[in-house]
């Protein structure tokens, strides 16, 4: 009971912050079309997030590792961010937008990773990671992203855009307030040589190609974050059916957080790896081709109980593993970094790019090609890992 408790603060501001990308990350296109930008601005702003994935969580790690105050921080940038918000209510230019977007993006960019290392002695037992505690905890973020998106997209359907701003405001007042429910923890341990350690990890080969293999799956991914509902709003699909479509794949990802327990241990993390990546290439493959079939598409979404949540498991996992103790903030915001910072802006920008001069569904035939680099790259991860399954 007590170890439940501990962890009902981390649940919170998984529940708040997943709702605020739920809301913002879905519908900021569609917001941005809105206001009557073309697709290659909307493409570039949607992409200031993944821009400061390049520098702030590296930064917020390094600060978090070296003071311990975790907590603090979380604290700062969720106040931040909400100041920040605030501004979309203004009549800004694309230019002030990006602005405005990018000091947002650099403080709420590296919470998760925050909080997943503030919270790493909670799901963890015996010195192993703990995928059932990890999946209650985590579970409550998708069930927030769920409920803004479906919620959201009805509103939008029946309001117009106009209200974007208001919510946004709202979503991340949802966010500091959990902030403040959070106990203060800090790791009060010398950091030791242990900031050297950081990168002899990252030249292990098995290190490197799970970062390869991260880097390419989550560029695939960027097709959805960036372009699905831009795709689909041009295939006719209404606001509310968007919502649908992405309430489903969050409705399969709290499925698996839910049960993941019982199915991590039947293979190893790296096999997990290889097997997202996998089903990613497939999804990315029938979204291309047969997105107009709405039953197809269901099931393609069904796909992200793998594509997303299990990988997404499997690397924090993999993370914990590699980068123990208080190297955690570090390890956390490299992930970060190579995983969604440089995916986000090549996919964003590439995908602008490729977008505007031959269509949206050419972006999800590129993604495909990325999910089976991704698998490339985990089957040599997973072969230097488990040599004798080669045997």
């Amino acid at each position: 009971m007590a170890e439940r408790k501990a962890l009902l603060p981390f649940a919170a501001l998984s529940a708040t912050y997943f709702a605020h990308i739920g809301l913002f990350n879905s519908y900021l296109p569609l917001w941005l079309k809105d206001l009557g930008l073309g697709l290659l601005t909307i493409s570039v702003l949607s992409s200031m997030q993944a821009v400061t994935r390049l520098f702030a969580p590296y930064v917020w790690g390094w600060l978090s590792d070296h003071t311990g105050e975790r907590v603090r921080f979380l604290r700062w940038g969720a106040a931040v961010a909400l100041l920040c918000a605030s501004a979309l209510w203004w009549s800004l230019s694309p230019v002030m937008l990006g602005v405005v977007l990018l000091v947002m993006f650099t403080h709420t960019s590296a919470m998760m990773p925050m909080s997943e290392a503030a919270m790493a002695h909670l799901v963890s037992l015996g010195g192993g990671f703990d995928a059932r505690r990890y999946g209650r905890v985590r579970l409550w973020g998708s069930l927030g992203f769920m409920a803004t998106v479906f919620v959201a997209g009805a509103w939008f359907e029946a309001q117009g855009m106009q209200s974007f701003a208001t919510w946004t405001v709202l979503s991340l007042l949802a966010v500091w307030v959990s902030t403040l429910l959070m106990p203060n923890l800090k790791e009060a341990q010398p950091v030791h040589a242990q900031s050297v350690r950081v990168w002899a990890v990252v030249q292990r080969p098995e290190v490197r190609w799970f970062f390869i293999a991260a880097f390419f799956h989550v560029l695939s991914h960027m097709g959805l974050y960036v372009f699905f509902s831009l795709y689909l709003d041009a295939l006719g699909y209404s606001k509310t059916m968007i919502g649908a479509l992405w309430a489903v794949s969050v409705l399969v990802e709290i499925a698996w957080f839910f049960t993941q327990s019982r199915w991590l241990p039947r293979l190893p993390l790296t096999a997990w790896i290889v097997l997202c990546s996998a089903a990613m290439a497939l999804r990315m493959g029938v979204t291309t081709v047969w997105a107009d079939v709405l039953w197809v598409l269901l099931l393609a979404q069904a796909l992200h109980a793998l594509t997303f949540a299990a990988h997404h498991t499997a690397c924090v996992a993999l993370l914990s593993h590699h980068f123990p103790g208080r190297m955690r903030g570090r390890g956390q915001a490299l992930y970060t970094v190579i995983a969604y910072g440089v995916p986000g802006v090549l996919g964003g920008f590439a995908g602008g790019v490729i977008s505007e001069y031959w269509g949206l569904r050419t972006v999800f035939a590129v993604m495909t090609l990325c999910a089976l680099l991704a698998m490339a790259a985990g089957w040599r991860m997973w072969r230097l890992t488990h040599p004798a399954a080669m045997q």
